[in-house]
């Protein structure tokens, strides 16, 4: 039986892991991480972290992204849920809703959709149920 000091290590060893999905490679599926992933390619399905969600310039992604940060360099159709900081870049091209804590968007960044800030978001979910939304309610500022 683990301990919770070794539990606690495995959880962060699984949270600094890194993944690559690298220029000109095509995936068509859901992805699930609890580290880091960096995508140069094109993805057809929801990508979902607990970390951080890098896009690159000639990124494509047609899909939902549910991520605790994300920072987008390439083109997004879909919906996407950061419940910390999203981070536009001035080549990013989102065709979709936004729903985040805190934006930062470069100039130059296209976005075409509707954006939430400061809405409070769920933890990211992984397993069973994690193809339901994270939006919860929308922060009401007085």
């Amino acid at each position: 039986m683990l301990t919770s000091k070794e539990q606690k290590k495995a959880a962060e060893e699984i949270s600094n892991s890194s993944n690559v999905i690298g220029k000109g490679t095509t995936l068509e599926g859901n992805i699930e991480t609890f580290g880091n992933i960096r995508i140069e390619g094109k993805v057809t399905g929801n990508i979902r972290s607990k970390s951080k969600i890098a896009l690159g310039h000639s990124s494509y992604v047609e899909g939902n992204i549910y991520a605790q940060n994300a920072d987008i360099e390439g083109e997004v159709k879909g919906r996407l849920e950061v419940s910390e900081l999203l981070v536009l870049k001035a080549t990013a091209k989102i065709h979709g809703d936004i729903y985040t804590a805190k934006l930062v968007v470069e100039p130059g960044a296209i976005f075409d959709g509707t954006c939430k800030m400061g809405a409070v978001i769920k933890d990211i979910r992984t397993g069973d149920n994690a193809m339901q939304p994270l939006r919860t309610q929308e922060a009401r500022v007085n």
